[in-house]
């Protein structure tokens, strides 16, 4: 499956990047203190949702690359400098909505977050790019691409997807603004309008994650849902520049209605075929980034109710860690939340894994629960409780909850990812004001795409 192929060439580059020392070796996979200092006075849920996204926000700030403002891969607390000439694409299109997060809430300067805004953008503008779409990786001072993999050295589209739900919610955000912000808008505009979309379906009704200018189409990851890609398919439509077909999305995203599943697991049905997990739910970043712009609540299409779907998988995972199948230490409706993360490895060492109820190896990943403050409220304010009130010394560090931790294992890793981090306080954001869905999706483009592709909204009139 081209799918589980394309899965396995992501964990093998990105394990080549983690450490494989023990832990205890200054890797990252810290042993934890026996005795959890608890505070005496727990935070209001207010003030623990506030106090998570100043901290996750802090990553995009306080920690970002300060040549091109954008995010960073990865930043490792024992070893600051490692790969921080690594400019994420799709973690940076995070980072960008994180941003207009941090202003609206008034936790970050307005007018230096235009100025670094502009400063990404300018960036974005001239980074290398292929038929307009980013690489998944570049450097930060050249924007030239750092090879993700050998044939993986030109264009992706699904992180270039994750960027362009980014500008559109830039360009609508400050587009009414003053002279400097309207300047960001129409550049966010200018950028999101040059990707060529019909570029990426090879000619065919289907879009292409890669392109490269030395191997052409070799990768041939055709994108088939259910899995995280769903954005790019609404991004591709949308454009009013390079739009691709609806025959693209229902043929082969949808699979001519294969996409569909009937199965459930804890008597709560999955909706659709989630890729490599039929009949069950894949790692929860499936439900988050495409949908930190895209409002999943009352949005319809002949597939599914993409409200049910994303509650629906939230609720597996809960219920997967209070039933607790293999038995991990410290599983419960407040310990909850398997992604794509770093992980523990067998051996003791730091690697990378997609978490899932197929693939737990007893790490939670903070940002699984904190993601899905929209479709678990109650048990995902349980977890920041968790995690705040009662675990903080242990599992936050500098910019928010640390990336994965066992207590099946008494350990932590003190790593962060742009990828993790970066849908943290856009969902926490979208739970408390629906600040990002509202800019979203009542942009014009947005709700050309969604029509062309038959999806229904009586939320936002489509």
């Amino acid at each position: 499956m081209k799918n589980s192929l394309y899965i396995v060439l992501f964990l093998s580059v990105f394990m080549a990047c983690s450490s494989s020392s023990p832990e205890g070796e200054n890797n990252g996979g810290t042993p934890l203190p026996t005795n959890p200092v608890i505070p005496t006075k727990p935070l209001t849920d207010a003030e623990a949702m506030d106090q998570v996204q100043k901290d996750a926000i802090k990553y995009f700030w306080d920690y970002a690359d300060p040549n091109s403002k954008l995010a960073r891969e990865r930043y490792i607390t024992e070893d600051p400098n490692f790969e921080s000439n690594i400019i994420t694409t799709g973690g940076s299109g995070f980072g960008l909505m994180t941003i207009v997060v941090g202003v609206e809430r008034g936790f970050l300067p307005r007018a230096e977050a235009v100025s670094r805004l502009s400063t990404a953008l300018t960036f974005l503008e001239k980074a290398e790019r292929f038929h307009g779409a980013w690489p998944h990786w570049m450097d930060n001072t050249s924007g030239k691409v750092i090879p993700f993999g050998t044939k993986d050295n030109g264009g992706d589209l699904v992180e270039t997807s994750f960027v362009c739900q980014a500008l559109i919610t830039i360009r609508e955000y400050f587009k009414n603004g003053s002279t400097a912000e309207k300047e960001l808008a129409a550049k966010a505009d200018e950028l999101w309008k040059g990707v060529e979309w019909d570029w990426y379906t090879k000619g065919e009704e289907a879009l292409y994650w890669h392109w490269s200018p030395n191997y052409g189409w070799d990768m041939n990851f055709k994108l088939e849902g259910y899995n995280e890609c769903l954005i790019t398919y609404i991004m591709a439509a949308a454009s009013p520049t390079h739009p691709i077909s609806a025959e693209a999305y229902h043929k082969v995203w949808a699979r001519s209605g294969a996409i569909v599943n009937g199965g459930s697991q804890y008597g709560i049905p999955v909706v659709l075929n989630y890729n490599g997990a039929t009949g069950n739910v894949g790692p929860m970043f499936w439900s988050h980034y495409s949908y930190l712009g895209l409002d999943p609540n009352n949005l319809k299409d002949k597939y599914a109710d993409y409200g049910v779907l994303t509650q629906n998988h939230a609720k597996i995972m809960v219920q997967h860690s209070v039933v607790n199948p293999k038995g991990w230490k410290g599983y419960s409706d407040k310990c909850w939340g398997l992604t794509a993360s770093y992980t523990r490895n067998p051996d003791g060492t730091t690697g990378y894994t997609a978490h899932q109820p197929n693939n737990d190896t007893g790490v939670i990943s903070p940002t699984a629960a904190l993601s899905s403050f929209p479709f678990a409220p109650v048990e995902a304010m349980k977890f920041l409780h968790y995690l705040y009130d009662e675990n903080k010394a242990q599992y936050v560090g500098i910019a928010g909850p640390y990336d994965a931790f066992s207590p099946q294992y008494n350990w932590v890793t003190k790593r962060y990812l742009a990828i993790d981090q970066g849908t943290i306080a856009p969902m926490i954001e979208n739970y408390r004001s629906g600040l990002l869905w509202k800019l979203f999706m009542n942009a014009s483009d947005t709700k050309q795409g969604l029509t062309k592709l038959g999806f229904k909204s009586t939320k936002y009139g489509i």
